[in-house]
């Protein structure tokens, strides 16, 4: 093994099955690239397109060390996936993203990199740093994103330029003594998560990454969580 680290990715699913074959083949293609140890966790609460299905298809080809399939019976919302993703990941540092292709495992290894580079307890994916940017969203999204993390930054001062993204790499004992914490529902949980590490004095490194909307399928938002900038509808993924 190249590295004594082991990095877990929790990946969330419901009604992913488009996405999530490329979402693993890139995350594989990536991590083996790079030579750092790893595991894919997809916590599928009951999609009904399927999706669990596709899972068990990938496991076979990549194997049951690589892909690990825990699976929920029904919706019951991103905090506690992150919890029970925890549970059975065996990595000391975990990755959080969405499995709908609007984070780029292209980004992983900078990910690791800060890391080391600071030692940080968490490192965050930022839009709003340096060369990171948003694709796919009209001016009315962006304004109310940007405008959501400029009144967090006033409010709460935590830290970090980019509150509501759920791309980010966290030393696992740090995760879970947030998650533990986290009271918060929906696309507050992601900001909740940077205030509360702020709070409890651990260590934030940023990178910048591109966003995109999502490639397939619905935005899972609903009317009322429409301030909820960190889904979508883009298809021009591999551009970026």
């Amino acid at each position: 093994m190249l590295y004594a680290d082991k990095y877990s990715v929790l990946l969330p699913t419901y009604n992913e099955r488009e996405n999530l074959p490329l979402i693993v083949w890139l995350l594989v293609k990536y991590f083996g690239e790079s030579g750092y140890n790893y595991e894919i966790i997809v916590i599928d609460d009951g999609s009904p397109d399927g999706t669990l299905e596709i899972a068990e298809q990938l496991q076979k080809i990549y194997g049951e060390d690589k892909i690990l399939l825990r699976p929920r019976e029904k919706k019951l919302g991103l905090g506690t996936a992150y919890i029970h993703g925890i549970k059975h990941a065996t990595g000391n540092f975990i990755f959080i993203m969405d499995a709908d292709l609007s984070h780029h495992p292209k980004f992983i290894p900078e990910f690791i990199e800060k890391q080391k580079e600071g030692n940080y307890d968490l490192v965050s994916g930022t839009r709003y740093q340096g060369n990171g940017g948003v694709y796919g969203w009209d001016l009315r999204r962006k304004l109310i994103s940007r405008g959501a993390n400029f009144l967090t930054q006033v409010l709460l001062r935590p830290g970090a330029s980019d509150l509501t993204g759920s791309f980010r790499l966290y030393k696992k004992k740090v995760l879970e003594s947030l998650v533990e914490r986290c009271v918060s529902k929906g696309y507050v949980f992601q900001m909740e998560m940077i205030v509360r590490a702020r709070q409890l004095n651990y260590t934030i490194g940023e990178v910048p990454i591109s966003f995109v909307d999502r490639v397939y399928g619905e935005s899972k938002l609903g009317g009322n969580e429409i301030v909820s900038f960190v889904k979508g509808l883009l298809t021009l993924f591999a551009t970026t």
